[in-house]
């Protein structure tokens, strides 16, 4: 059964080249294991999805860049995460905030190919349906 997800999971970009940790804003007002709880809608870039370093991905214009001015080196760029959509799936049976809570078994999709996906849950003993 997967694990809820609350704020200081550890976040992982396929592209990017270190984790980050999971922000959640205490707005739902739902704690797990003294933390705020996470749902679906917690993937704002910058707000709840903090950069993870460096981007290796070629559909980052700034990756692209980079590399053409390397002349075709695979270059790096910084890491701004563009997550326009919500983790999938979440946990229909469990809401929080109105919204399907977030499992260690959703991912997000970055619009630059990355698939951002939750290594660390922070939560220990919570398990969601």
């Amino acid at each position: 059964m997967p694990q809820q997800v609350v704020a200081g999971a550890l976040l992982q970009c396929s592209f990017g080249v270190a984790p980050t940790a999971l922000v959640v804003l205490p707005e739902a007002r739902v704690m797990v294991e003294g933390r705020p709880a996470a749902s679906i809608m917690d993937h704002e870039p910058i707000v709840n999805i903090p950069t993870f370093g460096m981007c290796t991905s070629l559909a980052n214009p700034e990756v692209e860049a980079a590399t053409a001015a390397a002349l075709g080196v695979p270059t790096p760029a910084a890491c701004i995460p563009m997550t326009m959509t919500p983790w999938e799936p979440g946990a229909p049976n469990v809401l929080v905030g109105g919204f399907p809570a977030l499992s260690n078994a959703s991912a997000c999709m970055c619009d630059w190919l990355g698939v951002i996906t939750i290594d660390l849950a922070g939560s220990a003993r919570t398990m969601v349906p």
